[in-house]
């Protein structure tokens, strides 16, 4: 009879992952501990509770002497190693997982602020985050700084001696806007301040946060990671320059707000990553395809994606990114009017939100994600009514092209 314990004679060390093209480090980063059967996809532990040995592993255990889960809130093997693949990925020094991409990011910031602290960051974020900065935090004492974070002499004004973090969107949702990363980091490392930056909207498998000087990243992994919409999740990538964060968020808020990833989005999330390099590949190559045909259609007032070469930021974003935009993008149309009528017509791309999806989705913003915004509101974050967003999935753009030909030309007719 086999021995159902033995391990397979394949397991990368340090330097075998380092040396990795980030593709193959996705499926074969090696388990925290050997799964007792040999299981080469990673186990699902649908469960709560863990045995231990004896009461000093334990107590061990919860006090964090030796790693180990104690409670399923708080770690859960199926979890832990979705959590390493993302730090070997990423050269991390901490991963934390979340149950979605808001909480990541609330935790973050709870973990860096307090009251009479301010928050430097952007009109130009999604709807939720801006929420959370101008209203939630706002109301225990921490100052939300909106500022034009593409004018560095504007972020070197608003960081000051009471500023607990830079937080931006390395691409924003959905104004494809585009900051200077290491000229906000240079700015704000010289005053002590950490910068998070929100890259949802660019995987870590492109491009690399760490080395432009991003102290914690956060991620909605529910978008590209999950891979088909299939899982709500998010992450803390922290690359341990400002310790005190993953402090603060494994030994405290995970604790006390209780906002850990389920074991069950974490196995679907796990296989997402192991596809995510091919899928995003044909992903963004596909948007750039649409993003060029879309612009000569006579129609469309405007296009709006950093990868055409007309666009203001796309040197810069293939300075930070590297030579693909990511799969998102915006049209502009005459009006909300017709904006409305031509999402009614489509056929093929479905009217939802969400980013990432397998399928192509479309989506108003003033009227949905950012519709109990008021209309200055809107105004200061640059959503208009005329804009349409458009997230590229699998299909053969040819067809995506199509169906969106169609939407239009009725209006025509």
């Amino acid at each position: 009879m086999a021995n159902i314990s033995k391990q397979s004679t394949f397991a990368p060390n340090f330097y075998m992952l380092t040396t990795m093209k980030k593709q193959t480090i996705a499926i074969n980063t090696p388990f925290v501990r050997p799964d007792a059967y040999g299981s080469l996809a990673v186990p699902l532990y649908n469960n709560v509770a863990f045995e231990f040995q004896d009461a000093q592993e334990m107590a061990d255990a919860f006090c964090n002497r030796i790693k180990a889960p104690d409670y399923a809130r708080v770690e859960n093997p199926t979890v832990t190693q979705f959590e390493q693949r993302v730090k070997a990925l990423t050269g991390a020094e901490h991963v934390t997982a979340f149950n979605s991409g808001m909480a990541a990011i609330g935790n973050t910031l709870l973990s860096l602020c307090e009251k009479d602290n301010n928050i430097v960051s952007s009109h130009h974020l999604f709807g939720n985050t801006l929420a959370l900065i101008s209203n939630t935090l706002k109301r225990f004492g921490v100052e939300p700084r909106l500022t034009d974070l593409t004018n560095t002499e504007a972020v070197e004004n608003a960081v000051d001696e009471n500023t607990c973090c830079v937080f931006l969107e390395v691409l924003t949702n959905p104004q494809l806007e585009v900051a200077d990363l290491q000229a906000i980091t240079e700015i704000a490392h010289r005053k002590g301040v950490p910068v998070v930056a929100d890259s949802t909207l660019i995987p870590f498998t492109e491009t690399s946060l760490k080395l432009l000087g991003i102290d914690v990243e956060v991620v909605a992994s529910t978008k590209y990671i999950s891979g088909g919409g299939t899982s709500l999740g998010g992450l803390v990538i922290d690359y341990g320059t400002f310790p005190e964060i993953n402090q603060r968020i494994k030994y405290e808020l995970l604790f006390n707000l209780g906002a850990y990833m389920t074991p069950q989005a974490a196995y679907m999330q796990t296989l997402g990553l192991e596809t995510l390099d091919v899928r995003y590949q044909r992903q963004a190559a596909s948007a750039l395809c649409l993003a060029r045909e879309l612009s000569e259609v006579t129609a469309i007032k405007h296009v709006n994606y950093v990868g055409l070469q007309n666009n203001p930021y796309h040197e810069l974003a293939r300075r930070q990114f590297g030579n693909t935009a990511g799969a998102m993008l915006t049209i502009d149309l005459e009006s909300k009017e017709r904006c409305f009528r031509f999402l009614n017509r489509l056929k093929l791309i479905h009217r939802a939100t969400n980013l990432f999806d397998n399928r192509s989705l479309a989506i108003h913003p003033a009227s949905t994600i950012f519709g109990n915004f008021t209309e200055e509101k809107r105004k200061a974050m640059d959503i208009h009514d005329t804009t349409i967003r458009l997230s590229v999935g699998l299909e053969a753009p040819e067809d995506l092209f199509a169906d969106i030909q169609q939407a239009l030309l009725q209006d025509d007719l």
